[in-house]
């Protein structure tokens, strides 16, 4: 296992995308800054927050799920930015870089999952 949060890729590439979530919601609705975009940026900083906390727990088992919860919060990103995509506050063009984006690090946080759980069937 690193020997710290931030030398994990997952945790590199979860804070680079918790700043296109927040340039991206800039521009939204002044209307939404209680509802989406709060709800957006709870999520995307949720992501490197529940990596950095699992990683400086003490087993697998607890590191295993709490990339479990950074999983979550990064398919609830998604979700929130296919329904700000259908409400227009997103361009097509925006959408798709940061579905990339996310694409990207849930194959990287699927990998590391695989990884830690590996560690935890071993009793490592």
């Amino acid at each position: 296992m690193s020997s710290s949060y931030r030398d994990l890729i997952a945790w590199q590439k979860s804070m680079a995308l918790v700043k296109e979530i927040y340039r991206a919601t800039r521009e939204f609705p002044s209307g939404e800054i209680y509802g989406l975009v709060s709800q957006i940026r709870r999520a995307a900083v949720s992501i490197p927050c529940n990596i950095a906390e699992g990683q400086g727990r003490t087993s697998a088992g607890e590191f295993h799920q709490f990339l479990g919860n950074a999983r979550g919060s990064l398919l609830e990103v998604q979700t929130l930015l296919e329904i700000s995509a259908s409400l227009d506050f997103i361009a097509p063009e925006e959408l798709k870089k940061l579905f990339a984006a996310t694409e990207e690090l849930r194959r990287i946080l699927s990998a590391l999952i695989s990884s830690v759980k590996s560690m935890k069937a071993v009793g490592a």
